[in-house]
């Protein structure tokens, strides 16, 4: 049995002469973690990470005054009707009175109008926060125990919560403990956050499928446990305002996501997810400052070419010198063609020239002195190839 003491009946703690709201204080938890899973989630689709807390800017405000709005005009006769409080209370949203669908609404027009202003994908945003949001729902929904509130019907399961008698309906007056309706909301909307953030990693849901499979999980269980709560509420034709709104919501949800399925297959790029936000190595000049490799001279003057000419230097001048003493040679032979003895000296004279001219270096003045061959020959010093 979940046992409230009497410091817990006004869920109000007091740090001196400042209250301290359990039911605020769990607002605010589950915002900062909705805040913060929903960062993980967006960085993880390739999304700048501190787009979230940019979006946060806007989607809290306008979740909270869309909140209080709801709550107004679903309870408006608590400020407008007969005998009903002065109607300026309908501003003072300390003194409690939120609806979630209100909430939600008006959160997710803040994050419109931010994706807006940063070019990012609303339904992409939303599918990233969906499962965060849900967590902070289940967190929330404690205030509720914290303030003794939105109950069920009476109950003796073991884990019925005990209400104080002044917390009591008129008519429940002798009834002790009662459904934690709270409690099975927040359990049911924790449920089905996992079961979202399974399904988007198994099937990489994008486009707002997430989104839709919140509403929809959401709305289902809404729907249930408000059979159960036992607080006033208008009702349209024996239902409940808040059963209404969340079955239309559930087919509004499930044929979404019918039709963006097939409309739009997939999920979104980090490119279109990124938005105006710069990427994220965008400001490392290291590689994008390095030279490139196909600018590298090393090879255009590596020195190793250098010694090249004088290699073909010398090849030319061996193979000019051959052709030189050859002609020679040869030239010569005939003035002893009758003498067989002389001809065999001059052919071995002229071989043995050819043959030392081929081994010695083009500097070492042995050279031929003719002006026509040294002009032919194609490693000379003033050559245009040096």
């Amino acid at each position: 049995m979940l046992d409230v003491g009497d410091w817990y009946d006004d869920g109000v703690w007091h740090l001196g002469p400042v209250p301290i709201r359990a039911y605020a204080l769990c607002i605010v938890i589950g915002i900062i973690f909705a805040i913060w899973l929903g960062t993980r989630r967006w960085a993880a689709r390739g999304g700048a990470p501190e787009a979230v807390s940019d979006v946060a800017i806007w989607a809290v405000p306008f979740g909270i005054v869309g909140a209080r709005i709801y709550h107004v005009i679903t309870d408006n006769q608590l400020y407008f009707g007969e005998g009903s409080r002065p109607w300026y209370e309908a501003f003072w949203i300390w003194e409690g009175g939120i609806g979630i669908w209100g909430a939600v609404a008006g959160g997710a027009l803040g994050v419109w109008i931010a994706c807006r202003r940063r070019n990012i994908p609303f339904l992409a945003m939303a599918d990233a926060l969906a499962p965060g949001v849900l967590i902070a729902q289940a967190i929330g929904r404690w205030g509720n125990w914290f303030n003794q509130e939105l109950y069920g019907k009476p109950t003796d399961l073991p884990w019925a919560l005990e209400v104080a008698p002044r917390k009591r309906p008129a008519e429940y007056l002798d009834v002790e403990t009662f459904h934690p309706t709270f409690l099975y909301e927040s359990l049911w909307a924790l449920g089905v956050a996992l079961l979202l953030m399974w399904a988007d990693r198994r099937f990489k849901l994008g486009h707002g499928r997430v989104l839709a499979l919140y509403v929809a999980g959401y709305t289902l269980g809404r729907s249930l446990f408000e059979y159960l709560r036992i607080d006033p509420a208008n009702e349209i034709l024996g239902l409940r305002v808040n059963q209404w709104v969340s079955g239309l919501l559930f087919v509004v949800a499930i044929g979404f996501f019918v039709w963006s399925a097939r409309r739009h297959p997939g999920r979104e790029t980090p490119e279109e997810v990124r938005g105006d936000y710069a990427p994220a190595d965008a400001d490392a000049p290291a590689d994008a400052d390095a030279p490139a490799e196909a600018d590298a001279p090393a090879d255009a003057d590596a020195p190793a070419d250098a010694d090249a000419p004088a290699d073909a230097d010398e090849a030319g001048t061996e193979t000019s010198r051959d052709a030189g003493t050859d002609t020679t040679v040869e030239a010569g032979t005939p003035t002893g063609a009758d003498d067989p003895a002389s001809a065999d000296t001059t052919a071995d004279t002229g071989a043995s020239a050819g043959a030392g001219a081929a081994t010695e270096k083009p500097g070492d003045g042995d050279a031929p002195t003719d002006p026509a061959k040294a002009a032919d020959t194609p490693g000379s010093p003033t050559s245009t190839d040096r």
